[in-house]
């Protein structure tokens, strides 16, 4: 009797077990997208869109910055990751050893990283070299003044630097593009967790300068012209100028999936790219795919 409630119960724990199994079993109509802070307003408005072309597929969208959605395709936890940089190696590598798949890389538009500042300040240009001593490791402009500007509304006149945390592919490529390799931030930076959060904050904060998604710009703050060096022209974030590569930082906006992507993902993802999906980076802001610039 006592081996026949012991293989009854071992019976149960093999049934709940395979039920638990089948719980997490992910639904074949539901899509999970995590990643860039960058793309998250992109990825939503995709989203919602999507439910017009197929209503019955359920997408579930968060942001936590680039690093984050890469970690989480890496473990197979979601079904796309969105980045505003590319994969690294080790990480492609990360997501080989764990799943036994290699990422595989969609470019869906561009993005031109704007600079802003504060209404007040009366700067309307900067370049490369001057964002890099600002923000870089051992930079020495600390001061609206090293700028030979008078920002009367900044009562010190000291920078407050605005930044993104370091898990975000706008802080990534933003320390490549204009830091420069192997250079690191300035220590004391104020992090933000999401693009929004950067404009948000130099709106109401005088003395600030922050970076973030051209798509993020805002009648709150001003965003300035970006020379590549000292006396060449400064050009202005636009998709024109994105899109003939005059503008010197703008980067592309990726999606990953592991491996050839299937069903649900390759639709969705074929979607993202066609015309219709293209018309959405469009209106909030971005730079679409080439072919499809200009299409509505």
């Amino acid at each position: 009797m006592a081996k026949a409630r012991f293989c009854a119960f071992g019976l149960a724990i093999a049934l709940l077990a395979i039920a638990s199994s089948c719980s997490r079993t992910r639904d074949a109509n539901s899509l999970k997208i995590t990643g860039s802070d960058t793309m998250v307003n992109l990825a939503a408005a995709w989203q919602e869109r999507y439910k017009d072309v197929q209503p019955e597929v359920r997408i579930q969208v968060k942001g936590g910055g680039s690093g984050v959605g890469i970690a989480a395709l890496c473990s197979g936890r979601i079904d796309i990751a969105t980045a505003s940089r590319p994969l690294k190696a080790e990480e492609a590598a990360l997501a080989k050893e764990r799943t036994g798949k290699e990422p595989r890389e969609f470019i869906v538009g561009q993005d031109a990283l704007a600079i802003f500042v504060h209404l007040s300040n009366p700067l309307e240009s900067i370049t490369i070299p001057q964002l890099a001593e600002i923000y870089g490791e051992g930079g020495r402009i600390t001061q609206w003044g090293d700028l030979d500007i008078d920002h009367a509304a900044c009562d010190e006149g000291e920078i407050i630097r605005i930044s993104r945390q370091n898990s975000s592919g706008t802080y990534v490529y933003f320390q490549e593009a204009v830091l420069g390799k192997g250079r690191e931030y300035k220590q004391g930076a104020t992090s933000q967790s999401g693009s929004s959060d950067v404009v948000t904050l130099i709106s109401n904060t005088p003395c600030a300068i922050g970076y973030s998604g051209m798509g993020y710009r805002s009648d709150a703050v001003k965003m300035l012209r970006v020379a590549k060096q000292e006396g060449q022209s400064a050009i202005e974030p636009s998709k024109a100028t994105t899109l003939d590569g005059s503008y010197p930082i703008s980067r592309p906006l990726f999606l990953y999936t592991l491996g050839e992507p299937e069903g649900r993902v390759k639709e969705f993802i074929e979607w993202v790219q066609s015309r219709t999906g293209q018309q959405v980076v469009e209106r909030l802001g971005y730079v679409p795919l080439k072919e499809n610039h200009g299409s509505g």
